[in-house]
């Protein structure tokens, strides 16, 4: 099977039978018709991070266009000026 997505229940339970030694390699490729390329990727997936599935690495989201000093400060700006308006409060930055 090419780029077939693979159940993360059929992967752990895979990963369960040859842990506990109730099928043959062979026999659970077989059954849950994995590749052997496959199931070596799942294992060191299952070794490196203790999970089937692999998490992405980037973060989610926008790009923020402002830090946290950034926010600070408007919320100092905020505090300490409680009767501006927005635009007020644009023309301060």
């Amino acid at each position: 099977m090419v780029f077939c997505k693979i159940s993360d229940d059929v992967k752990r339970a895979a990963i369960r039978l040859s842990e506990h030694n109730l099928l043959s390699l062979q026999d659970i490729l077989d059954c849950c018709r994995f590749s052997e390329r496959t199931w070596y990727r799942i294992m060191k997936l299952w070794r490196d991070t203790g999970d089937v599935i692999n998490q992405p690495r980037t973060a989610r989201g926008r790009v923020r266009h402002l830090d946290r000093e950034d926010i600070d400060y408007l919320l100092q700006l905020v505090h300490d000026n409680p009767d501006y308006l927005l635009d007020e409060l644009v023309d301060l930055t």
